[in-house]
């Protein structure tokens, strides 16, 4: 009789919403290449609706900025403890960690000092936006690292000499299953009138950013719909305080929705967009949208100070990063105020040379992305290295 094949255990690690949702593709990918595979680890809902054991969920150890961290200490070391002993225990073949680098990159040197298993890391650390010495760190606690931005592989080959795998980008996956099911449910016409405000999804960002964008908007509300991208994960009374702000400070009532979770429903009949930079540049560029990129911060003064010595990169928005050029203009920190956001939003309405110039951008950042698939790409190598080491 042939021997049974070994039953593979993967541990996954994800601290945020945008890690559960990225991993949980990756669980349902892996699962389709191993239908007997296990899964445990740390995550949240949608991991464990994928068919993950979940221990821990992020929400409980989710704090943000030094303040939060420090009033939590204790929470997040024993979540720590808690997620080593299960490693321990449970002895997987591998433990993929997913983002999430303050936590994750401890385990990585706690699971490869006493060498319990390979360690796979799916979607790397942003070291070349910042705490680039932590390369020294992922060299030497990390066995495969699985990005999903096209220009890492420069800087993390090319700069560090350290291999990556670039598998393709989860979000093209998810704007174009959001697509294919919008398509067969009720066609979409093209002749959407909304202008899309994307105002983050932390409380900061809403109180910063939205009160300018609605400024910025406020003239054009009788030509378009004026929708704000709301979160439930930020409370209504914190954009309708922005509201309140804007129109203070405009001198009159401005005709706006606040619709919630969701973003690409708004984006799928959009004209333009106002965005403030993360993961949404990315998604509003996917959906063609053209969009002006702003982020505001209290401070601006020190956080530009701050951005000149930390950062290292040109751009703060993904869509330029990886054009490796401006294809959308970015507002950021001191340049920020409604009037500046105003001239670049006139600049992308119907009919301008920019917005033109701008969606051929867009084409551009497209075929840099390659086409959808990156959960599969990565679990079949993912797959094939495991196979490999067993």
């Amino acid at each position: 009789m042939r021997p049974k094949p070994h039953q593979m255990k993967y541990y996954f690690i994800a601290g945020e919403a945008s890690g559960d949702l990225h991993a949980s593709h990756l669980i349902i990918a892996l699962k389709a290449e191993n239908p007997d595979a296990e899964f445990r680890g740390f995550g949240g809902d949608l991991m464990q609706a994928a068919g993950m054991a979940l221990v821990r969920h992020y929400r409980d150890l989710a704090y943000m900025g030094v303040v939060d961290v420090l009033l939590h200490a204790r929470t997040i070391l024993s979540g720590m403890r808690q997620c080593k002993d299960d490693i321990i225990s449970w002895q997987p073949d591998v433990v993929i960690l997913v983002d999430y680098p303050g936590f994750n990159m401890k385990i990585a040197r706690f699971v490869h000092e006493r060498a319990l298993c390979p360690v796979y890391y799916y979607i790397a650390p942003k070291l070349w936006a910042w705490k680039e010495w932590r390369i020294k760190a992922l060299r030497r606690d990390v066995d495969e690292i699985f990005s999903i931005l096209p220009f890492e592989v420069e800087f993390f080959e090319g700069k560090h000499h350290v291999p990556i795998h670039y598998v393709g980008n989860p979000t093209v996956d998810e704007v174009a299953e959001y697509q294919f099911k919008a398509e067969n449910k009720h066609r979409r016409s093209d002749n959407g009138n909304c202008l899309a405000l994307l105002c983050g999804s932390r409380i900061n960002e809403v109180r910063d950013n939205l009160w300018m964008m609605l400024v910025a908007a406020a003239p054009y509300d009788a030509d378009f719909n004026i929708q704000i991208a709301g979160v439930t994960v930020v409370p209504r009374e914190v954009y309708e305080q922005s509201i309140t702000k804007a129109e203070t400070v405009f001198g009159r009532k401005i005709r706006a929705d606040l619709v919630f979770d969701s973003t690409y429903d708004l984006l799928s009949h959009a004209k333009a967009a106002l965005v403030t930079s993360g993961t949404a540049t990315l998604e509003t560029a996917l959906f063609r949208v053209p969009q002006v990129v702003c982020y505001a911060k209290r401070y601006p003064w020190l956080m530009a100070t701050a951005k000149k010595i930390l950062l290292k990169i040109p751009y703060v928005s993904l869509v330029n990063l990886i054009v490796g050029r401006e294809v959308v203009p970015e507002i950021i920190l001191t340049d920020m105020n409604p009037e500046a956001i105003r001239q670049h939003l006139k600049n992308i309405l119907p009919d301008s040379p920019a917005r033109e110039a701008q969606l051929q951008g867009y084409e551009e950042m497209a075929a840099r992305l390659g086409e959808p698939g990156a959960p599969q790409h990565a679990a079949r190598k993912i797959t094939q290295l495991i196979s490999h080491n067993h």
